[in-house]
């Protein structure tokens, strides 16, 4: 999408695609790739809100061009977040556009200084102020650690259009269409998810505070700075907000299991497969040294239910486990069930330390947890039943209980 595309009269989205970067923050999987979402408004002021990722400079600065012409300015560059991704272009922007004003808050200077060593031309502003142009009267909020200290949204009255900055984002480029109702979201879905419970879970608190601020504000469009530009129903991705803030689930189950030698897995399937039979359908099984925990992590934010096993290594977790028992932990998620299993050999200690991870996080344990010696036994499958039996009885005691 090489041209501007326009969001309402005077404001353009200016945002580029990125096929080839592997991995987000180097940590998370881009496999759907991810879209840096830039706006532009047009007017006797013009105003820049965010930029884009150092290695698209050059397709960012053309879509500038295309709007203003080649004689047109930047008046103020707006930082809602100042993450590279979103900042990396700034030092480009301000050499084409030498006499621009950067908007920010106390926070965002310091870290401008920081990453860029920009001192000059800053216009701080609160969410007491408005910023006059003349053109526009825009309005922030700020949303601090929603993800990081300095974040802020800009707010236009004449629009509506609330600029979210990596609130309401998702990852995933945006093939074709860049508003929610050009695309087939169910496309979307799970890279929303998974990019809420990656990059914002953490921040339950700062996402309800947000919520708070914004609730009384006429919100017709909701630009963020990564994934779809929500015009036809804003209100749906600030609902799952909300819910996924307050750790609401559905009655699904997740199994994630380590395995050396295949025991553990064996055991993963049977529990499985007990489930099934007791009627639980939303079931996702996860060998945790196959799948990224990115995207375990996003279906704990989706469903109830927790299976969780590990055979011995080194008299404690295996370690792809523990690195998602570690990002759980981080990231906080509450009000769970867990059913606790695993195998060892001549020693153990995976299945206690996933007992010592649900007494940390608070998770309620289902049934006695199971530690087979070796392989499984006919007993031990029997014991793996129970669990699994009294995982779908709680599940079903809740959705009635909800119900």
């Amino acid at each position: 999408m090489i041209y501007p595309i326009p969001l309402a009269e005077n404001i353009f989205w200016i945002g580029v695609n990125d096929r080839r970067t592997h991995l987000f923050e180097n940590l998370w999987p881009l496999e759907k790739g991810v879209a840096y979402n830039s706006y532009l408004i047009k007017g006797h002021t013009n105003v820049l809100i965010d930029t884009v990722e150092a290695s698209k400079c050059d397709e960012f600065l053309e879509k500038i061009s295309r709007v203003l012409g080649p004689d047109g300015k930047v008046d103020y560059l707006i930082i809602n977040h100042l993450e590279p991704d979103h900042s990396g272009a700034i030092r480009s922007v301000i050499t084409k556009y030498p006499e621009l004003k950067l908007v920010g808050n106390s926070k965002t200077f310091k870290i401008l200084e920081q990453f860029y060593q920009v001192r000059d031309n800053l216009v701080a502003i609160d969410d007491t102020l408005t910023l006059e142009t003349g053109d526009w009267h825009l309005k922030f909020f700020l949303t601090p650690m929603l993800h990081w200290p300095e974040t802020m949204m800009t707010y236009d009255p004449a629009s509506k259009i609330l600029f979210s900055g990596d609130g309401f984002g998702s990852f995933g480029t945006l093939d074709g269409g860049i508003f929610d109702d050009e695309l087939n979201l169910s496309l979307y879905e799970s890279e929303i998810r998974r990019y809420y419970a990656n990059i914002v879970g953490k921040y339950w608190n700062p996402v309800q505070r947000a919520a708070k601020s914004l609730e009384n504000t006429d919100i017709r469009i909701i630009a963020p700075t990564h994934g779809p530009v929500w015009r036809k129903n804003p209100g749906w991705i600030q609902e799952q907000y909300l819910k996924w803030s307050r750790f609401e689930a559905e009655n699904g189950v997740v199994i994630a299991f380590g395995s050396m030698y295949g025991h553990t897995e064996k055991m993963a399937d049977y529990l499985g497969r007990i489930l099934s039979e007791e009627g639980i359908r939303d079931l996702r099984i996860y060998d945790t040294s196959r799948t990224h925990l990115s995207y375990i992590l996003s279906d704990l934010f989706l469903y109830r239910g927790v299976m969780m096993g590990s055979p011995a290594y080194n008299g404690g977790l295996y370690p792809s486990v523990e690195a998602l028992i570690s990002k759980i932990l981080n990231t906080g998620i509450r009000d769970r069930f867990l059913g606790v299993f695993g195998s060892a050999a001549w020693g153990g200690g995976g299945v206690k330390a996933i007992g010592q991870f649900a007494e940390d996080i608070g998770w309620e344990v289902v049934g006695e947890p199971v530690q087979a010696k070796g392989a499984a036994t006919d007993e031990d499958y029997g014991r793996c039943a129970m669990i699994a039996r009294g995982m779908a009885k709680k599940l079903l005691e809740k959705q009635d209980r909800v119900g």
